[in-house]
């Protein structure tokens, strides 16, 4: 789950490696006289239990007694482009394993669509995003950046489900979960799930059971929408919104009817199905610059990463020894691997000819926007951390306070809509007038609240539309050029646009890599069970 509409800092400074030669070629040490050197390897980095060595040594290389390989082992070369998650992943994982990586970003800062700007007193992330505790990428990535205690799951399932849609008033329900195998975690919560009826909720088993037996890879799921799935396992259109659509927009990014039944599969049956606690909700307590940004930087530069900001990246060609040459900003870095980490669009424009057999299906991948709309009130108005509403045009409401850094009292909530074709492009005033009154519906204490604040961010080109049919546009991490290996969310993954998705993307085309270049890394990506 990458963002909630649910599975952006400070203009940073251009920051470079500190090794000795800053360039992508890096240092050069002389082996030190005496006994021949006895190489070894450092553990993986998934090898908990094994005794790394202090002398700055990285997870899969190998060194001498005295330090790493020698001057007569050359490092191998690497350019990643797209400092995003996927490319920022991309970069550990083969830095990692030894290689002397640059990792070139276009715009000010790192982290691609999950980023925090300023405004004011308050640091704003362009949108709300969250994670599953089966996000196991996610999670990885979260842990090697030395940022997962700021990004906390749930104990347990637990998401406020507010309808105030019903002619008797408003009514807050909840989904939940024990600790009961799959799939009886589940159903005690079902059972008390009060925007259902009964029969409703007997029919929600049967299409989970029937869920449960689906392969999420197998073609012929991409090639139906979710919603015709859901109507042909008794699913009526209450059911759809109240249960299925609640999650299933927040996640895909798209109503069940526009939505790839495969891609559905894959969100429902590893969040609900695979084990008790999949489905628990983590969030980050801090902007998301201080983690994909601030943090993920200094894990470049421990890792040894030359990273460069403000560096597009013009165009990219072969050598005359067979390797890469990528010129950005008037450097010509030369590589002897590539992964380009940046969207479809960008990716078609600097893709040798002959790199893919059909590269015009990169274009044929549509986006989808998300909506966020931001208001501060000049008092509290919620008391839980988040909710998600039904009967309203509000989706899910997330509480920013703390992690903004507001101060003065008041309370700031971020409104998180996804599928939001119909209003990306409405004036701020029409989002106002159409949000507070629905705001104040669904929170009696904004009523009469003063508004310290009220902006909107949009995404239009948030995720990749994830259509039936998408799954034959998604190219995998390799390409036909030897060296040249593709990452993003968009790629072939399994998994819709999430934060989970962008990390497996990186991880896949740094192994991809190595594996070209002949060396190996553990993978540290474990599937839910």
């Amino acid at each position: 789950m990458s963002r909630c509409a649910v599975c952006r800092a400070s203009t940073p400074a251009t920051s470079r490696s500190s090794r000795p030669g800053g360039g992508p070629d890096g240092p050069h040490r002389a082996r030190p006289p005496g006994n021949p050197p006895v190489a070894r390897r450092v553990p993986d980095c998934d090898d908990l239990d094994a005794d790394v060595p202090a002398d700055g040594a990285r997870c899969g290389d190998e060194v001498t007694k005295g330090g790493r390989m020698s001057d007569e082992s050359p490092r191998s070369r690497a350019v990643v482009v797209g400092g995003g998650i996927a490319g920022i992943t991309a970069a550990l994982r083969l830095a990692d394993a030894g290689l002397d990586v640059t990792l070139l970003e276009g715009r000010p800062r790192l982290g691609g669509l999950a980023f925090s700007f300023q405004r004011g007193e308050l640091t704003v992330d362009n949108g709300q995003h969250v994670y599953l505790r089966c996000c196991t990428g996610y999670r990885w990535f979260l842990d090697r950046v030395g940022g997962a205690h700021l990004a906390p799951l749930q104990d347990r399932l637990d998401v406020p489900v507010l309808d105030v849609g019903r002619a008797a008033g408003p009514r807050l329900g909840r989904l939940r979960r024990n600790n009961l195998p799959v799939p009886l975690h589940l159903a005690a919560g079902l059972a008390a799930y009060p925007h259902l009826s009964l029969a409703e909720k007997a029919s929600v088993g049967r299409a989970a059971l029937a869920l449960g037996r689906l392969d999420p890879a197998d073609p012929a799921l991409d090639e139906i929408d979710f919603a015709t799935w859901l109507r042909q396992h008794g699913q009526s259109q209450r059911t759809i919104e109240a249960l299925w659509d609640l999650v299933g927009v927040a996640t895909l990014n798209a109503t069940a009817p526009n939505a790839s039944m495969a891609l559905a599969a894959k969100v429902f049956k590893t969040g609900l199905l695979s084990e008790p606690g999949a489905a628990d909700i983590g969030w980050a307590v801090v902007p998301l610059g201080e983690l994909h940004d601030t943090l993920a930087r200094k894990a470049l530069d421990s890792a040894g990463v030359r990273t460069e900001l403000r560096a597009k990246v013009g165009s990219l060609s072969r050598t005359e020894d067979g390797g890469w040459a990528v010129e950005s900003g008037g450097e010509r870095i030369v590589a002897d691997t590539v992964v380009l980490a940046v969207p479809q669009t960008e990716t078609h424009g600097l893709l040798p000819e002959g790199a893919l057999d059909e590269p015009d299906l990169l274009l044929d991948i549509d986006s989808a926007p998300i909506l966020n709309v931001h208001v501060v009130y000049d008092r509290k108005v919620l008391r839980r951390p988040f909710f998600a509403a039904l009967g309203s045009p509000v989706q899910w409401v997330f509480d920013r306070t703390e992690s903004s850094g507001l101060t003065g009292g008041g309370q700031y909530l971020a409104v998180s809509q996804s599928a939001a074709q119909d209003e990306i492009d409405l004036p701020v005033a029409e989002l106002r007038a159409r949000y507070l009154p629905e705001l104040e519906r669904l929170l009696p204490a904004a009523r009469g609240a003063g508004i310290r604040d009220f902006f909107v961010t949009r995404e239009r080109t948030a995720t990749f539309a994830p259509a039936p049919g998408v799954g034959r546009l998604r190219p995998g991490p390799r390409t036909r050029a030897p060296g040249l290996h593709l990452a993003g969310a968009w790629t072939a993954t399994g998994w819709p646009a999430t934060m989970e998705g962008a990390v497996r993307s990186g991880a896949s085309a740094a192994d991809a890599a190595l594996v070209d270049l002949g060396r190996t890394l553990g993978h540290p990506l474990q599937e839910a069970a």
